[in-house]
């Protein structure tokens, strides 16, 4: 039986999200000491004291490093097999090249920790400016009201790489801040993941109502 590209696209990106969620909880409550608050999202895969900008001290705990580098890589090649199968339909072309550079970020998050600085914040990055434009331009493709949260949930993440950056934490502390980078998007993945999945749920415009006898 063969499937829709659109619906087995929705399936690796809900599969690939759900997946990491999963994992960073298991690698946060195997990590010890871990502060959801105090620590980098990136510090479940190798601990740098100083990693930004100067390497220093690291530290890296089993099973937790590989729990979430692995969990990480494998987000990055589902998304990027979604983009594959994505790249057919005209209208979800731009869509495609957004959801293949945000796995291209995340898989290189996983191969760069933060035992290579340089390499894993480009990479870091890229993983989450591009799912943010992802996001939004999902919009584009669902219909209300999963176009709005497209769009809702890629600002707010936006938005929190802008506040992030200029190290505004509003009291979360920086994991407290860049989960409000992460945590929108991956939920977005699973909800379009999920929408896309639907038989019953096109990406173009809904058909026209037949006229009123």
């Amino acid at each position: 039986m063969s499937i829709e590209p659109r619906r087995l696209a929705g399936a690796l990106m809900f599969v690939g999200a759900a997946q990491f969620l999963v994992g960073m909880l298991l690698a946060e409550a195997l990590y010890p000491g871990y502060s959801i608050s105090g620590n980098y999202i990136s510090d479940l895969g190798a601990y740098c004291n100083g990693v930004f900008p100067n390497a220093g001290v690291c530290v890296i705990y089993q099973p937790t490093s590989n729990i979430f580098n692995t969990s990480v890589f494998l987000l990055g090649v589902l998304l990027v097999i979604a983009a594959y199968f994505l790249r057919r339909p005209n209208r979800m072309k731009a869509f495609s090249v957004l959801v293949l550079l945000t796995g291209i970020g995340a898989m290189g998050v996983a191969i760069f920790p933060e035992t290579n600085p340089i390499a894993h914040e480009i990479t870091s990055d890229i993983a989450f400016l591009f799912a943010g434009l992802s996001a939004i331009w999902g919009y584009r493709l669902a219909k209300p009201p999963m176009s709005y949260f497209s769009v809702i949930l890629g600002v707010v993440n936006l938005v929190a790489i802008v506040l992030f950056t200029a190290n505004v934490l509003f009291g979360l502390g920086v994991g407290g801040m860049e989960r409000m980078i992460v945590y929108p998007v991956v939920v977005w993945a699973i909800g379009i993941g999920g929408y896309f999945m639907n038989s019953e749920m096109g990406t173009g415009p809904a058909p026209p109502k037949p006229a009123m006898q």
